[in-house]
């Protein structure tokens, strides 16, 4: 079964991402850092990652249509999105992973 259970019970689609990197180099280091740091506080049933090393599989990244990296892909569940770069920017990683995260409140904005 390809599902997870949202905190409602509900099933959800399971999370299915592709992280294309360059082994060695410090950026993908970094992305694979921030990704699993973002991932670990989702449970690990809900999401599977494939990291692709883009020296050892270029064929792979080509037919893929990566010709950066590191890329973080979403694969599922649909729509597909793209995040460029070292996944240091939290809030646009969860953005593109479907995930809304909780703002904090600005002050005073309920007093």
């Amino acid at each position: 079964m390809n599902a997870a259970h949202s905190s409602t019970g509900k099933a959800v689609a399971r999370l299915s991402l592709r992280l294309y990197v360059v082994s060695g180099a410090p950026n993908s280091a970094t992305a694979r850092a921030n990704l699993f740091d973002i991932l670990s506080e989702i449970p690990d049933d809900s999401y599977s990652v494939e990291v692709i090393d883009c020296i050892t599989d270029p064929r792979r990244a080509l037919a893929d249509g990566v010709i950066v990296t590191p890329t973080l892909v979403k694969v599922a569940p649909e729509p597909q999105r793209t995040v460029v770069g070292t996944l240091a920017d939290r809030h646009s990683v969860l953005d593109a992973l479907g995930f809304t995260p909780a703002l904090p409140m600005a002050r005073g904005a309920d007093e």
